[in-house]
Parts: structure tokens; C-alpha cells; sequence
């Protein structure tokens, strides 16, 4: 199977997940249902951008379908673990959807972690007084 192929069948099982008729994603993606289809059934390479559009109306990362249509390539030892989930017959799609949910909220929460930290630690550097002999004041502080 191919990747395009693949993506639509990855869309068309969150769909059903989500509970979702096509119309609906369609609708709630803002793409017309006879485009919608065809991405799900392989003939489409959609953009990022319907990707994205994609993405939210089901309520999962836009950078999963990116993975999946191959514009991001997957992070190094990440497993993807959402399509394993999806692939697992034995547990209902009520429970797969729920362990989609709460893997991605804590991915969401672990990615926003790190940036406030990524944040804090430039603002940090900004807030330090000048220490003698730095340029960051614009002025050279005499060290005796």
C-alpha cells in the first residue's frame, strides 16, 4: 500500500473513532465531501494546509497527519503510537479513542512544558545583571 493510500485509511479510522460521517468531517474541516473522499480512498495528495484543517476537525495533532503523508519524518525512537492504538483489536474504538486522547494531551502538556522552559531560560539571560566586562548593557563595567 502506498503512502497516500495509507493517510487516507489513518483519516478514514480517526474518523470512525471520532464517530464522524464523512459529510460531517467534511463539513467541520471546511472541505467539500467529494475531495474528502477521495483523500481517504488514496487518489488525493492533499496540501499541509487541508491536512491541518483535517487534523483539527478530528481533534488529533496536525503533525501526526504530517508524519503520515511524509512531510515531517517521525522523531527518532517515537514509535507511533496512536496508529498502534487504532490497530489494536482488542480493546472497542471508544476505548482507542479514549487512549488517543489522553496520549496526546500528555504529549501536548510534555511539548508545553518544554517550551515555557525553553522560554524561562531566555528570559532568564535577559533578566541577569551584566557581568563585568560584558557588552550586554552597551557599556564596558570596570572590574575592580
Amino acid at each position: 500500500m502506498d503512502r497516500w493510500h495509507e493517510l487516507g485509511s489513518f483519516i478514514r479510522e480517526q474518523r470512525g473513532s471520532a464517530r464522524l460521517s464523512l459529510r460531517r468531517l467534511s463539513e467541520l474541516a471546511g472541505i467539500s465531501n467529494p475531495y474528502l473522499s477521495q483523500i481517504e480512498r488514496g487518489l488525493r495528495r492533499p496540501s499541509a494546509e487541508i491536512l491541518q484543517q483535517i487534523a483539527k476537525a478530528l481533534r488529533i495533532s496536525a503533525e501526526t497527519l504530517y508524519v503520515q503523508a511524509g512531510i515531517l519524518e517521525a522523531p527518532a525512537g517515537s514509535p507511533d503510537l496512536t496508529r498502534a492504538i487504532m490497530a489494536d483489536q482488542t480493546i472497542s474504538e471508544e476505548q482507542k479513542q479514549a487512549l488517543v486522547r489522553i496520549y496526546l494531551s500528555f504529549r501536548r502538556e510534555h511539548d508545553d512544558e518544554r517550551n515555557q522552559a525553553r522560554v524561562g531560560s531566555s528570559d532568564e539571560a535577559a533578566d541577569a545583571p551584566p557581568t563585568a566586562g560584558s557588552a550586554a548593557s552597551g557599556e564596558l563595567t570596570p572590574t575592580s
